[in-house]
């Protein structure tokens, strides 16, 4: 088991209570897993409260017992119920707070009413932004785990060649793969904050399935195998001479990496050929423009420039219905920031990581390439390295 160490929950911490002081926020309340994992180091049933100042308290409900073992913040306490709340508080000195913060990006609206009247007559306030953006600059230590998931990745992608063979379907395909992913350690789940976006695993689609649309918010979406879950693999047998993708998440101790692939029997049409030359050319482009301060916006604008020079507009990031976006943060979640998206004018900063996902989608097919990378001070450090031509089978 590898738990989050001491040190970086303390700088966690602190670097959200700056931003609770700055907007004369009284504490924070967090309770959605991924934030209890990534201030906390764990996902057990609690209520973490951080305070502007002071120590932050973990408050149990269940289970306790894990809970004080995974978490190495001082203050881990059992909570008998929500109604219990306040009165555990009050016993700490943090009382009569004028504006309290929640996760109200992600935090149901039943639970909202029920807080606000249960801390009345303090003011509830979100900070799903605040917290998304201590969380898009990654420390070193979360860096080498994020490398550590790429690792797994490159053992997933080295096994395609050994499963892919014409006419397995590729649900069978896909499951082959998983199972590696499974036994290399993923831990599986894959978490997203976006409402009602969901994955599993990632997308493994061939010929005109890369071209089904989907809900899910990318530019793939695929059949697959029921309208309950409409999206990647579905039970369409795989063919010599077209594209198949594989683009998958890999999950290690909480952290992952998006990465995708080009793999073919036999050998591609000329015009999934040059689509894909010129999805290289557009992550080689942004990978040099790529600095610590480059807006996002201009980098998406770069991209889509590069894609309509080439005749490809109308294909880039999806087809009928293109992705507006050519890259996403990534790390405890799939949808973290920054976004590398028109209007997005965030600057990049030292140690922000994103996945970036140049693709073009055609009713026959698709072709891409995606790739994990850190902001470092000179540019772009790929998390991802492995073969970037199209892999002839």
């Amino acid at each position: 088991m590898k738990y989050t160490p001491e040190s970086e929950l303390k700088r966690r911490v602190a670097a959200l209570q700056k931003l609770l002081r700055r907007d004369g926020i009284d504490g924070a309340v967090i309770i959605q897993n991924a934030d209890l994992f990534y201030f906390a180091g764990t996902v057990q049933q609690s209520h973490l409260f951080i305070p502007a100042e002071g120590k932050p308290v973990l408050m149990v409900r269940k289970n306790y017992l894990r809970a004080r073992e995974e978490s190495a913040l001082e203050e881990v306490i059992p909570l008998s119920g929500v109604k219990a709340l306040v009165g555990t508080l009050a016993g700490y000195g943090y009382k009569n707070m004028g504006a309290l913060g929640f996760e109200l990006d992600v935090l149901p609206a039943a639970l909202y009413l029920r807080y606000k009247e249960l801390f009345a007559p303090a003011k509830i306030v979100d900070i799903g932004g605040l917290i998304r953006s201590v969380r898009a600059v990654k420390s070193s230590y979360e860096i080498d785990l994020l490398k550590a998931a790429a690792g797994l990745n490159h053992t997933f992608f080295s096994r395609v060649r050994d499963f892919l063979r014409e006419g397995i379907a590729e649900a069978e395909l896909a499951g082959k793969l998983e199972a590696v992913y499974r036994g290399a350690g993923h831990q599986g789940y894959i978490r997203m904050r976006g409402f009602n976006q969901e994955i599993f695993y990632g997308h493994l689609m061939s010929g005109s399935n890369l071209a089904v649309p989907s809900f899910f918010d990318g530019p793939t979406g695929g059949p697959g195998v029921n309208p309950s879950f409409p999206q990647g693999a579905g039970f369409k047998k795989i063919n010599r001479n077209e594209p198949v993708m594989v683009d998958y998440v890999g999950v290690l101790d909480g952290y992952m990496v998006d990465q995708a692939r080009i793999f073919c029997l036999g050998r591609l049409p000329d015009k999934f050929v040059r689509a894909y030359e010129t999805a290289i050319a557009i992550q080689e482009e942004i990978k040099r423009r790529a600095r610590p301060g480059v807006t996002c916006s201009d980098l998406y604008l770069y991209a889509v420039d590069i894609a309509a020079e080439a005749g490809l507009a109308g294909h880039f990031m999806g087809y009928p219905d293109p992705a507006p976006f050519i890259g996403h943060g990534l790390g405890i979640e799939l949808d973290e920031l920054p976004v590398l998206a028109r209007g997005f004018k965030t600057p990049l900063e030292r140690g922000m990581v994103f996945a970036m996902e140049p693709k073009f989608v055609f009713p026959d097919g698709a072709v891409g390439i995606e790739n994990t990378f850190v902001v470092g001070e000179n540019g772009l450090e790929v998390l991802t390295p492995f073969d970037e031509n199209i892999i002839y089978v």
